[in-house]
């Protein structure tokens, strides 16, 4: 009975609308029909479901206790109550599906994202907090049991009304509240994939709403993940797993700080300036650096293993290499060649006096050195801690009597 009835469910929008030519052409069926529409003779099945529940409720109540049919009633009541539930679960399920293929239309039904077991949870506008733009941009946000879309609402909205920028796995989100007195009730969201800054565009209690659904939605994921890991996990590989949980640099997608909030590179402590030193951001940290101290490419495990722009910390962090060879010289810019290398890098380096008019009447000291990678250049240092050199100066140079050797230290 429950299987039939669900058949019927199933069947009908496309019953209704291959019936109606049939009752426009027939006047024998318009006639059988009488005042009552089409939807209204096929709903009878239906609705006769829950009125027998009710007669039959009410029968068992009556029936005496030693009654020779009570046990056939309490039967059928079983059955009936057991039929209603599976039809309001088929309605319920039809609903969710048509909902569904609904939000996948405006989606651009994408084969990534079309998954009939999905539930959709909420949806809405937000507001995207910019790092570099002054003010926040309108974006779209849809929260399903499995995953949240950030989108970008289209221009023209033929066909798909959002494109989707990021696809956030409800597995690895996490959500807070953000306490920004420039930009009041907001919130993070931070994934594997990306890290959002977004803000709700009413009121603090439509923020709070969007938390407790992204926090329920993880809740759920969780509390179904919990047996498998008691199955699979030993006590101790659990306390190596939070171990390992605590370092997050290159597995999840880091929360940028904003251009404005600083003024000078995170790393060197150089001002930034529009010409000379511009502002980056790290893919691993999240600090915004100058381009010489993220001048390296390292792999991020949140971005699919690509190689990525990251500061000089995060990339010995993250590859257990001081400095990457083909780094060496260039992360040290056109004035610096390491002075502190000492005689191990060096053919050759002391102290010597310098004269000339740069270095005034009295001459000046200085460190020199001359590398083993450029043994035909010596560069003098202010001290042998430095690592900027102050002048350079060629094989063509040394003839000139610009500067001779004092006593080597």
């Amino acid at each position: 009975m429950s299987r039939t009835l669900s058949e019927q469910l199933s069947c009908w929008p496309p019953g209704v609308t291959s019936l109606h030519p049939s009752r426009r052409l027939s006047p024998a069926f318009s006639e059988a029909s009488g005042s009552l529409t089409l939807q209204h003779h096929m709903l009878e099945p239906v609705q006769r479901i829950p009125r027998y529940e009710l007669l039959l409720k009410e029968y068992v109540q009556k029936l005496p206790a030693q009654a020779p049919d009570l046990a056939d009633a309490q039967k059928a009541l079983d059955m009936i109550f057991s039929a209603a539930q599976h039809s309001n679960a088929a309605i319920t399920e039809m609903e969710r599906l048509q909902e569904l293929w609904e939000v996948y239309q405006r989606l651009g039904l994408e084969d990534d994202l079309v998954d009939p077991s999905n539930t959709l949870l909420r949806e809405g506008p937000v507001l995207k907090i910019s790092f570099r733009r002054v003010g926040p941009m309108e974006r779209y946000l849809f929260l399903f049991n499995n995953m949240l879309l950030y989108c970008v609402p289209r221009v023209i909205q033929v066909g798909a009304q959002f494109q989707v920028r990021t696809r956030i796995d409800v597995a690895s989100m996490k959500v807070r509240e953000l306490t920004d007195a420039e930009f009041p009730h907001s919130f993070l969201v931070s994934g594997k994939q990306r890290t959002l800054e977004l803000r709700a565009r009413r009121s603090q209690e439509e923020m709070i709403s969007w938390l407790q659904a992204c926090q329920a939605a993880i809740d759920q994921i969780e509390k179904r993940s919990e047996t498998f890991k008691a199955a699979v996990q030993s006590p101790e590989g659990d306390t190596q797993e939070q171990e390992l949980q605590s370092e997050e640099l290159g597995l999840r997608a880091p929360q940028w700080v904003r251009d404005k909030m600083v003024t000078m590179c995170m790393r060197c402590q150089e001002p930034f300036n529009a010409l000379m030193r511009r502002r980056h951001h790290c893919r691993a940290c999240g600090y915004v650096v100058c381009a010489r101290c993220s001048d390296y490419r390292a792999e991020l495990k949140y971005d699919d293993n690509r190689p990525s722009r990251v500061c000089l910390d995060c990339y010995t962090f993250l590859t257990g290499n001081v400095l990457p060879e083909d780094k060496e010289d260039k992360r040290r810019g056109i004035l610096e060649k390491g002075a502190a290398a000492g005689s191990e890098q060096s053919l050759m380096c002391s102290f010597l006096q310098l004269f000339g008019d740069k270095w005034g009447k009295s001459g000046s000291r200085g460190w020199c050195v001359i590398p083993r990678d450029d043994p035909l250049v010596l560069y003098v240092y202010a001290a042998p801690q430095n690592v900027m050199y102050l002048e350079s100066y060629s094989t063509e140079t040394f003839g000139s009597g610009s500067f001779y050797s004092a006593s080597c230290i």
